[in-house]
C-alpha cells in the first residue's frame, strides 16, 4: 500500500509491513532513486513530537561531531547558558 499523493510536498503514504519475523517500511522505487538511496544505506531516526519522526542519512563523522558537542554541553551547561542570556 505505497501511496504516491497527487502533491509531491505530502510526501508518501507507507505502510508497515511484515517482512520476515520484523516489520519494515517498503519505499517506492522512484522515492528511492529521487534520493540516491540503495539497499543498504543506514538512516538516523529521531523523534518528533505527536508521533512523528525525522529520518536522515547516518553519517559516523556527524555523529561523532554530535556526541562532542552532547559532551561539551553537559561540562560547560553554566558557561552556555550564561552566554544564551
Amino acid at each position: 500500500m505505497n501511496e504516491r499523493p497527487a502533491n509531491m510536498d505530502e510526501g508518501y503514504l507507507l505502510q508497515i509491513k511484515r517482512v520476515g519475523n520484523s516489520l519494515g517500511l517498503i519505499l517506492p522505487k522512484e522515492l528511492l532513486a529521487r534520493l540516491k538511496l540503495k539497499e543498504g544505506d543506514k538512516f538516523h531516526i529521531v523523534e518528533q513530537t505527536e508521533r512523528g519522526i525525522k529520518l536522515t542519512p547516518y553519517d559516523p563523522k556527524h555523529a561523532e561531531a554530535m556526541e562532542i558537542a552532547r559532551r561539551s554541553f553537559r561540562k560547560y551547561a553554566d558557561t552556555y547558558k550564561a552566554l544564551a542570556e
